[in-house]
């Protein structure tokens, strides 16, 4: 595992046990991105639906590609494992070719809707005030959201990561509410790379993103669970679930295969 590095930032934004107002249940969201058949999501959650029928204290979701969507949320249907998608588009409906709307996904089983991930930043050209209307879209016709923010590699060394990380929770966030919203904290530089934070640099982001939270939200905020996404993996899940405001994980490449997307929602607590 390859650890990046960065100026130290000052601790006023390490949380404290003492801080925490409210006990967050874990989230652990699988992020299948452009991945598997029907056939195969069918095989795969046929496996797992036994492998975490135990997993009791952790909210779970799987977020295929559309296509298979409605054949997953069949084969989930009466477990503890929610449907999320990975995109949406913030149209009712209308002339929009190849777009997605809320009504769709609910139609299709959802439950969660993937927002801002890195990979539709980069290669869709997507912008704050875009990912802003998918979030009021989501929110509007009652779909969970999973709230992508993070930093590339170049603006984590020029010492920016705070800066991104505040404008992109101020433009993607402004004028909506915070309840039904999970933050997902994924460092583009971690993602599909191998690279993983440090827990010292997970918890240090995430306490920050509590503290922008806060000015938004006050009080309300510390509901609001901040999930981790960047090469989470079973050999570093149980440290990174140790950081106090880490409240889960955003999975990529090991939420496809069903024995070790078990192991990390069945993460072990470390005792500190």
């Amino acid at each position: 595992m390859v650890f990046i590095h960065h100026k130290h930032y000052s601790n006023k934004f390490l949380s404290s046990k003492k801080d925490k107002i409210t006990l967050r249940r874990p989230f652990i969201a699988a992020n299948w991105k452009m991945n598997k058949t029907i056939p195969e999501t069918r095989e795969f959650l046929k496996e797992f639906v036994l492998l975490a029928e135990d997993a009791t204290d952790v909210d779970i979701a799987v977020a295929p590609p559309f296509t298979s969507l409605s054949a997953a949320a069949e084969s989930v249907k009466g477990t503890n494992i929610k449907i999320a998608a990975q995109d949406i588009f913030y149209e009712e409906k209308g002339a929009f070719t190849g777009e997605i709307s809320p009504a769709m996904i609910l139609d299709c089983g959802c439950s969660h809707v993937i927002i801002g991930h890195s990979e539709r930043r980069q290669y869709f050209n997507e912008t704050d005030e875009v990912i802003n209307k998918k979030v009021k879209a989501a929110k509007n016709n009652g779909v969970g959201v999973i709230f992508c923010i993070g930093e590339s590699l170049a603006e984590r060394e020029s010492g920016k990561t705070f800066d991104v990380l505040k404008m992109e929770i101020e433009k993607g966030l402004e004028n909506i509410g915070g309840d039904n919203i999970v933050v997902a904290y994924e460092p583009v530089w971690a993602i599909g790379t191998g690279r993983t934070a440090a827990p010292s640099q997970a918890q240090e982001a995430h306490a920050y993103i509590k503290d922008r939270l806060r000015v938004l939200y006050g009080n309300k905020a510390d509901e609001n669970r901040i999930i981790y996404g960047g090469s989470v993996t079973p050999e570093n899940v149980d440290s990174l679930m140790a950081c106090e405001d880490v409240d889960g994980a955003l999975v990529g490449g090991a939420s496809l295969n069903a024995e070790s997307f078990a192991r990390i929602i069945k993460f072990k607590k470390i005792k500190k």
